[in-house]
């Protein structure tokens, strides 16, 4: 059954996307709901989105011997995007949305799916094993700040800055995993910078949320007064 025009608008209205590729990703994502079989409920399709994370995670493993296995950590990659991206959505398509159970569900497999990637990545890297805990610690704040602005604004963003969001950092990632294969150290290289200009982003946005909750409790204060 297919959601009307009103029921749309109620599903994005408190989950705001601005990253780079939001318009052509939605319409690719609206098509796919409309030809996926019925049998692919939302759990089912968190369970293929948690099953891609898992196959990424041993193409990071398996590429310790030979690098050509990061193939199968981009493969698994694509199956993460099509589970992770449908699951919400094709419950909203189907009317039949379950939103705390699925935000509460899919916060806890996102962060399991980047702790298996920063697992592999120590284990991956001989000499620079540190570079595991710069990762998971940079997208471990990006969770929690995302939790925070919702909880302060009642918008979902998952959206790093406004440009980047779940979708282009699987594809920086992939770029990662193709660029090692034939460059020595490109893995490293990128995993540095990328993690530190996460860590950049967090620091802006960390202040803009503390902005934002300023101003919520100064609006809060002065309601209370005029009551």
């Amino acid at each position: 059954m297919e959601i009307t025009e009103e029921q749309k608008i109620a599903r994005i209205k408190n989950r705001k996307r601005t990253n780079i590729l939001h318009k052509p990703e939605f319409f690719v994502i609206e098509y796919l709901c409309k030809i996926i079989p019925m049998w692919m409920t939302p759990n089912v399709l968190t369970g293929i989105g948690f099953f891609g994370s898992l196959i990424s995670f041993a193409g990071i493993l398996l590429a310790i011997e030979n690098k050509y296995y990061f193939i199968l950590s981009v493969i698994g990659l694509a199956i993460q995007w099509f589970g992770d991206s449908l699951d919400g959505r094709i419950a909203y398509y189907r009317n039949s949305p379950r939103k705390w159970y699925g935000w509460v569900l899919d916060m806890n497999l996102d962060w399991v799916s980047t702790a298996l990637i920063a697992i592999g990545i120590y284990f991956y890297f001989e000499d620079y094993k540190f570079m595991a805990i710069f990762f998971l610690s940079g997208y471990g704040l990006t969770y929690i700040l995302a939790v925070m602005r919702y909880k302060i604004t009642d918008i979902y963003l998952i959206d790093a800055d406004g440009l980047l969001g779940p979708t282009e950092l699987r594809i920086l990632t992939c770029v990662a995993f193709l660029g090692e294969i034939f460059i020595p150290n490109f893995f490293f290289v990128f995993g540095v910078i990328a993690t530190v200009v996460v860590n950049i982003m967090n620091f802006f946005d960390f202040q803009r949320i503390l902005k934002l909750a300023d101003e919520r409790d100064k609006r809060e204060l002065a309601e209370k007064r005029d009551q």
